[in-house]
């Protein structure tokens, strides 16, 4: 039994922490000789109630909101293997973006879940809550949450020992 992941997801949303993540679990991947997986999950929020008179308007959004969730994944994968990176398998998803990576990792027994940070503020994220914080609260595998590097004078005091 190895002590390395045999699955990797890549959880992406096409931001530049996402390309960091995805330069991270490219690397894993290869040196673990992994296989890695990507998904992009669209938000969506639709009605709810089937039977009232926007359900072809609901459905347009969601044939649109799909398919830019698959032009967003498909440019993903087209960097990673740019990079000299292998997919295994793409997985395009519409929904709350924690609990559609969570799913996946699990039917595709992910030993690994790889993504980005976009570093909201203490405000915002206790407001909206973080995709990251809920992947790590409640995944089935280990987290590896990628952060953009801040430079000294993009830190706050207190982040470099100063408050």
């Amino acid at each position: 039994m190895s002590i390395f992941p045999t699955k990797i997801l890549l959880a992406t949303d096409s931001s530049e922490e996402a390309s960091l993540a995805a330069r991270t679990a490219v690397n894993l991947a290869d040196k673990t000789n992994s296989e890695l997986h990507v998904v992009h999950v669209e938000p969506v929020s639709l009605p709810l109630d089937p039977y009232t008179d926007v359900v072809r308007e609901t459905y347009e959004i969601e044939e649109n909101t799909r398919k830019m969730a698959q032009r967003l994944l498909d440019e993903q994968v087209e960097r990673i293997t740019a990079s000299s990176g292998t997919v295994k398998q793409a997985h395009a998803r519409l929904g709350r973006p924690d609990e559609e990576i969570i799913l996946l990792a699990e039917e595709i027994g992910a030993g690994l879940i790889v993504m980005g940070s976009r570093g909201l503020g203490g405000m915002r994220r206790a407001l909206m809550g973080s995709v990251s914080d809920s992947v790590v609260r409640h995944a089935h595998c280990p987290v590896l949450v990628v952060r953009k590097e801040k430079s000294v004078e993009e830190a706050r005091p207190e982040e470099v020992g100063l408050g």
